[in-house]
């Protein structure tokens, strides 16, 4: 688990930084632009490590899987070799998609004026800016973006009901340990997959809050992720707790 944790963690710096510091400088600056070419940097860049996220996500569950289900084939299944391999196929099944995104978006003429309704540069809102008829892009980018994301979607629901259907004849403590490790991924997905699913598994149509819901999967849920994984774990926690204790007493310490 941690050591999808560490690749996750290096998605969700490299995921925030490809919007957050634009947004941020945005925010603070009166007049707001961005060139054709930092846009579709950030579309490309975005869609990559968006993409890498929801497969690590993904293997992260299929670990899950086997440590619960197949406890005693665990490190046999989940050999660091296999380990390596996933973490590579997840980054070129991301720069796949997100190469796609590119390749549709690049291409589409725009006349102007050129002003995205969106806080940074996706999809569908510059799919509303260009001047022909982008029915058929929508499809595709519904077909790319939106399926990807609902079959990793069912997957890891699939995965949890089998861990939920194996766990049912554990014992008390051993399958509320059980349900403790899965929590805090379960919550990740749900924080991550539903704002996903709700704007690229339409039609190409935008709507106000789809900027609402985008700050759930682009800066919130890469935000707690390590909030949520920290907190649910034992030594961490125990590690928290001692600092905490500790504090008033070094202050005191400094004081005298």
């Amino acid at each position: 688990m941690y050591f999808f944790l560490k690749y996750l963690a290096l998605s969700d710096l490299c995921y925030t930084s490809t919007v957050t510091p634009k947004l941020v400088t945005d925010l603070l600056a009166v007049i707001n632009t961005i060139s054709y070419t930092s846009c579709m940097t950030q579309l490309f860049a975005m869609h990559f490590f968006g993409g890498i996220e929801i497969f690590l996500l993904t293997a992260m569950a299929y670990d899950r899987y086997v440590a619960i289900c197949k406890p005693l084939h665990y490190t046999v299944i989940m050999s660091r070799p296999r380990c390596n391999a996933m973490v590579i196929a997840c980054c070129a099944g991301a720069f796949l998609h997100s190469f796609l995104m590119f390749l549709l978006t690049i291409n589409l003429p725009f006349c102007g004026p050129n002003e995205i309704d969106h806080y940074f540069c996706d999809v569908y809102p510059l799919l509303k800016l260009a001047c022909i008829d982008t029915y058929r892009v929508g499809i595709l980018v519904v077909a790319n973006s939106g399926t990807m994301g609902l079959v990793a979607f069912v997957i890891l629901m699939l995965s949890y009901f089998l861990i939920l259907y194996t766990i049912r004849a554990y014992p008390a403590e051993s399958r509320g340990k059980a349900l403790s490790t899965c929590s805090s991924h379960i919550a990740v997905v749900v924080l991550f997959f539903v704002p996903v699913l709700f704007i690229y598994i339409r039609p190409t149509v935008t709507f106000p809050e789809d900027k609402v819901f985008a700050l759930f999967y682009t800066i919130i849920a890469p935000m707690f992720n390590p909030l949520i994984y920290t907190l649910r774990n034992r030594e961490m926690k125990s590690v928290l707790r001692k600092v905490w204790c500790q504090k008033p007493f070094l202050i005191g310490r400094q004081i005298f």
